[in-house]
């Protein structure tokens, strides 16, 4: 019998490696062992973190700098290791970095990108108390970004006001990745506890949560469209992929082995495509599936294959892609000394506009203001045609960061209050270090 071969327009999308000149070289990723994606772009820029010998530290380099590279300024206002950035989705040249220090910093990039480096942020956000591991910009709210961090919290900021907007409490245990929905009115979570959960940070409490994973390894989730993906560990140390259904967040739709290899994975879904790339830390190699609607939920395209290893990777905005070449996506991985651009290409002839492979796509444009976000209020991400090929945004909103005085006691009263309750978060934090050690010596016997 003929075996029957599913249509579909991305069936042949393919990858090239690079050029060498087409890379940026010379570069000193650093060597953390955070499960971070050490790398964000937007269209202008794209970021790294630094391998600094003190503190804290990252790199932002225009696209068109590719090359050998000599000098490289520095954002390095943190005072400990930097574990995540990502940029400003509505102002080109804002970008946001979390640390081991604690503090959340917002970043100015100057027009034309950094010519010296840089030690002073716009805006330092304080609040969490242990090492902050995450930071995501709403995609529809100005000025509203989620941060997670080792106190098992999960707190939104309005970033040019420099307030903590909502705090989430529920969480057990390390929290290993924090996305946002399409409209910015969800969050997932994974966590050390090996569990993925659901909520809205306006509520303060979780909507739903399961069981995603059952392996010691970190696990991620992100949003696709109205279905949550989740990859991670089993018991036996095989990579998997699960695809829940929020609303039935008990069992998963479907389930799939990737391989039994030993990188941390990490996805990204394209929603005006229906395209889940799938990339494995220490791997050469990126999979890329389709989504559909109906059993078996997803199906395998095809992988890009390398010999070289990627420690992390990023998807450009679509609104920089090359259209003329049916260029779908682009993305940026990341080596111990290199950031190389990997495009992703549909085969076709014609070189006219393809609208059947370039559906409106997001416009990083606002929808709601951080007030009406934190109201309740929702709404769908604004987009854009991409006929017309790149077009330049209009300048967004001057930013004017609004500094939070961090007051300390006035008077010997106040300084008494301060030190009792001081008192009464060590001997939480001893506890529960002892519990931990009795936990682990449990696991250890």
């Amino acid at each position: 019998m003929s075996k029957v071969v599913r249509s579909s327009k991305y069936r042949h999308v393919f990858a090239a490696q690079p050029k060498k000149e087409e890379c940026y070289q010379n570069l000193k990723v650093t060597k953390s062992a955070w499960d971070s994606n050490y790398v964000a772009a937007n269209t202008r820029y794209f970021g790294v973190i630094w391998d600094a010998a003190g503190g804290g530290s990252f790199a932002v380099i225009p696209h068109e700098a590719s090359g050998k590279t000599t000098s490289v300024p520095l954002f390095n206002g943190h005072k400990s290791a930097v574990l995540d950035i990502a940029f400003h989705p509505f102002n080109e040249n804002l970008v946001g970095s979390v640390s081991e220090d604690c503090n959340i910093c917002i970043w100015g990039i100057p027009e034309g990108g950094l010519t010296e480096s840089i030690s002073t942020p716009l805006q330092t956000l304080s609040g969490h108390k242990r090492k902050v591991g995450t930071i995501s910009f709403n995609p529809v709210a100005d000025n509203v970004a989620a941060t997670s961090s080792g106190d098992f919290l999960v707190k939104t900021w309005d970033v040019e006001q420099g307030k903590n907007l909502t705090t989430v409490e529920g969480h057990s245990d390390m929290i290993t990745s924090c996305e946002w929905n399409h409209n910015g009115s969800q969050i997932v979570t994974t966590c050390k506890d090996k569990k993925a959960r659901v909520f809205d940070p306006r509520t303060n409490s979780i909507v739903n949560e399961v069981v995603c994973h059952q392996g010691v390894k970190n696990s991620r989730a992100i949003f696709a469209k109205d279905k949550v993906i989740t990859v991670g560990f089993s018991k036996t140390s095989e990579r998997e992929l699960n695809i829940y259904d929020p609303r039935a967040f008990a069992t998963p739709l479907s389930s799939q082995v990737i391989d039994s290899a030993s990188g941390l994975l990490m996805p990204f879904y394209d929603a005006d495509n229906s395209i889940l790339y799938l990339a494995g830390k220490g791997d050469g190699n990126i999979r890329y599936y389709e989504l559909v609607d109906e059993s078996p939920y997803i199906h395998f395209l095809s992988e890009f294959k390398s010999s070289t290893p990627q420690r992390g990777l990023c998807f450009l905005p679509k609104r920089c892609l090359n259209t003329s070449e049916c260029e779908i996506a682009r993305g940026l991985k990341v080596t111990p000394f290199t950031v190389e651009p990997i495009s992703f290409r549909v085969p076709r002839k014609s070189d006219i506009f393809q609208d059947d492979i370039y559906p409106d796509t997001y416009a990083g444009e606002p929808s709601l203001t951080a007030e009406q976000w934190v109201s309740g209020s929702n709404a769908e991400p604004k987009t854009v045609s991409l006929a017309g090929g790149f077009v330049k945004k209009a300048p967004a909103a001057e930013f004017k960061p609004v500094i939070q005085v961090q007051e300390g006691p006035k008077n010997e009263k106040e300084l008494r209050e301060e030190y009792e309750k001081l008192k009464i978060r060590v001997a939480y934090l001893e506890s529960e270090i002892v519990k931990k050690d009795a936990k682990i010596k449990e696991l250890t016997n």
